[in-house]
């Protein structure tokens, strides 16, 4: 009996997701299927719960909706309640969980295709909404000698900080702003600078220095589909530059794994979506 799963947002067409599980499904040989789903934008519970009286066994969450399923949610794992937002829903007989693997995705991908570990790295996080915490618990587990957050305005990131110590002990972490990321207050370059803002989508570029980037330092953008303004001064300072691609594939994967208990091979997929979207 086949078992069906879909992806729910608004707006939704544009979702890469149906091809990326379609990938998925005939590469395991598992039974499903798998739909992009449109949910109006005061409809997301309704929507959910008559996915939940069809049969369905999961769904994935996009925009606009990670809030509003994690407040829907019976149960959660520890890095959605970390993320406090949750993108994959699970259902079982009387109940909904929520996972959140979008920070997971994001560690796989440059640990495991890209090929640079974060443990005894130097890392910078920029911004602290919401994909900055969706990703903060990941990327401490995976062991960093320090992670360092930067934002127009500590407030919003020293809450981030706050949430997540409540569930781990702390490494080396600190805060500071974007002025703070220029000379002479910046020593040194970092290892892995990874943007979770939303500048990728307009024109401007980050107040941030060249002085953070270095020829061995990984610049990674989680926006991907084009070159970003941030992705741009990082290759022109020589920097090792990589979009979001991988991370979209990869929490694809995980959420698969949960549902399934089967882990997909991603570097096919990730090849096949570059060359559809180039």
């Amino acid at each position: 009996m086949t078992d069906h799963y879909a992806v729910i947002g608004n707006p939704i067409a544009h979702s890469k997701s149906p091809i990326i599980h379609e990938a998925f499904r005939l590469q395991t040989h598992q039974d499903l299927s798998y739909e992009a789903v449109l949910a109006p934008l005061d409809g997301f519970a309704p929507l959910v719960q008559s996915l939940v009286d069809k049969g369905y066994r999961g769904a994935n969450v996009t925009v606009p909706f990670k809030l509003e399923a994690f407040q829907l949610c019976d149960t959660l794992t520890e890095r959605a309640r970390s993320a406090g937002a949750v993108n994959t829903l699970i259902f079982a007989k009387d109940s909904i969980q929520g996972d959140n693997t979008d920070g997971v995705g994001l560690v796989n991908d440059i640990e495991q295709n890209l090929q640079v570990r974060f443990a005894d790295k130097h890392v910078l996080l920029l911004g602290a909404g919401g994909a900055a915490q969706g990703v903060l618990l990941p990327i401490l587990l995976a062991q960093p000698a320090s992670l360092t957050i930067a934002n127009r305005t500590m407030e919003k990131a020293h809450f981030m900080v706050q949430g997540v110590a409540t569930l781990h002990a702390v490494c080396n972490i600190s805060v500071t702003t974007f002025d703070c990321l220029n000379p002479p207050i910046l020593k040194q370059p970092f290892d892995i600078v990874i943007n979770a803002t939303s500048a990728g989508l307009t024109a401007s570029r980050l107040p941030i220095s060249d002085q953070v980037f270095a020829q061995h330092t990984l610049a990674y953008d989680m926006m991907y589909g084009r070159e970003t303004p941030f992705m741009a001064q990082a290759r022109a300072t020589g920097a090792i530059v990589a979009d979001g691609l991988g991370m979209l594939v990869e929490q694809a994967a995980e959420a698969f794994y949960v549902w399934r208990g089967v882990r997909p091979e991603t570097a096919t997929v990730i090849s096949h979506l570059r060359k559809s979207i180039n």
